[in-house]
């Protein structure tokens, strides 16, 4: 029995270093993978998979949000700001997955995983003007900043469209809750698209953000005792490592194509899990 339980941590550490090394490729996260992995090749229940992806969300954005708030890319205040609606729609998605039936949650992840599919092969790198005036409310609250170039430089910018991008990240919030996953394509939409933030400090701050979100979901999880420690603590060390292997490997790697790989099998992993919820397989 131990034997059989050491070799499925192992399995399980090896897939998760696997899922965290293509989530570092090309951020769509850990949790993307995390969650077909472990239903889809191990027959896990759904819910004690989002709790396994939720603890290894708040583990894997601990250490790199401390370093790029160090390097002065991170807006903490806006950061800050915007928790209160990931934060509240987390609670919430969490909530709501306690009573939808588990074939309605296979399809709306199935979409999601579609969706930043798409958006990361989509991805182009926009000429904005991040200095032209902002929205009102944004110098109200104070959330314009500038971050360091590697020349030495600073880029100013100003916030738009705090409303749009707020509802975005409550949405953001509920997906993250109800999925165990991020929910990078939908914050991406609210800083880059609808707040027009630099990608930089849109990625570096949505890091920041992540862990407060999954644990503030992951609370509602633990409670109704879907978070096995068994399960989750190999997850959590397979990400991390293979996150950190991946970093070192992207300035070298032709990023494009990784996406443009990584999101077919993506697309595929989406329609599997579709089905699979549909069929009452999950």
């Amino acid at each position: 029995m131990n034997l059989n339980l050491e070799l499925f941590s192992l399995i399980l550490f090896l897939g998760a270093c696997l899922a965290g090394f293509i989530g570092s490729l090309t951020g769509l996260g850990g949790g993307v993978i995390v969650i077909p992995l472990l239903t889809l090749g191990f027959g896990v229940d759904m819910r004690y998979a989002i709790g396994a992806a939720l603890v290894t969300s708040i583990a894997s954005s601990s250490g790199a949000a401390a370093a790029y708030i160090k390097e002065g890319i991170t807006n903490v205040r806006i950061g800050m700001f915007l928790e209160i609606a990931t934060t509240t729609g987390a609670v919430l998605g969490a909530i709501i997955a306690m009573y939808l039936d588990k074939m309605y949650i296979a399809i709306i992840f199935g979409c999601v995983l579609i969706f930043s599919a798409v958006r990361s092969i989509c991805k182009k790198d926009l000429d904005t003007d991040y200095e032209a005036p902002g929205d009102k409310l944004g110098d109200k609250l104070k959330l314009n900043g500038s971050f360091p170039n590697s020349d030495g430089s600073i880029t100013k910018y100003n916030v738009h469209n705090v409303v749009g991008g707020y509802s975005l990240m409550t949405l953001a919030g509920i997906l993250s809750g109800l999925l165990g996953i991020g929910s990078g394509a939908l914050k991406v939409l609210a800083m880059d698209t609808a707040m027009k933030i630099p990608f930089k400090v849109s990625t570096t701050t949505s890091n920041f953000m992540v862990g407060v979100t999954a644990a503030a979901s992951a609370v509602i999880y633990l409670q109704r005792g879907y978070i096995d420690p068994g399960l989750a603590l190999p997850i959590v060390v397979g990400v991390l490592f293979g996150a950190f292997v991946g970093s070192k490997i992207l300035p070298k790697a032709n990023v494009k194509k990784l996406r443009l790989l990584f999101s077919i099998v993506i697309f595929f992993l989406a329609l599997s899990m579709m089905y699979n919820g549909i069929t009452g397989k999950l």
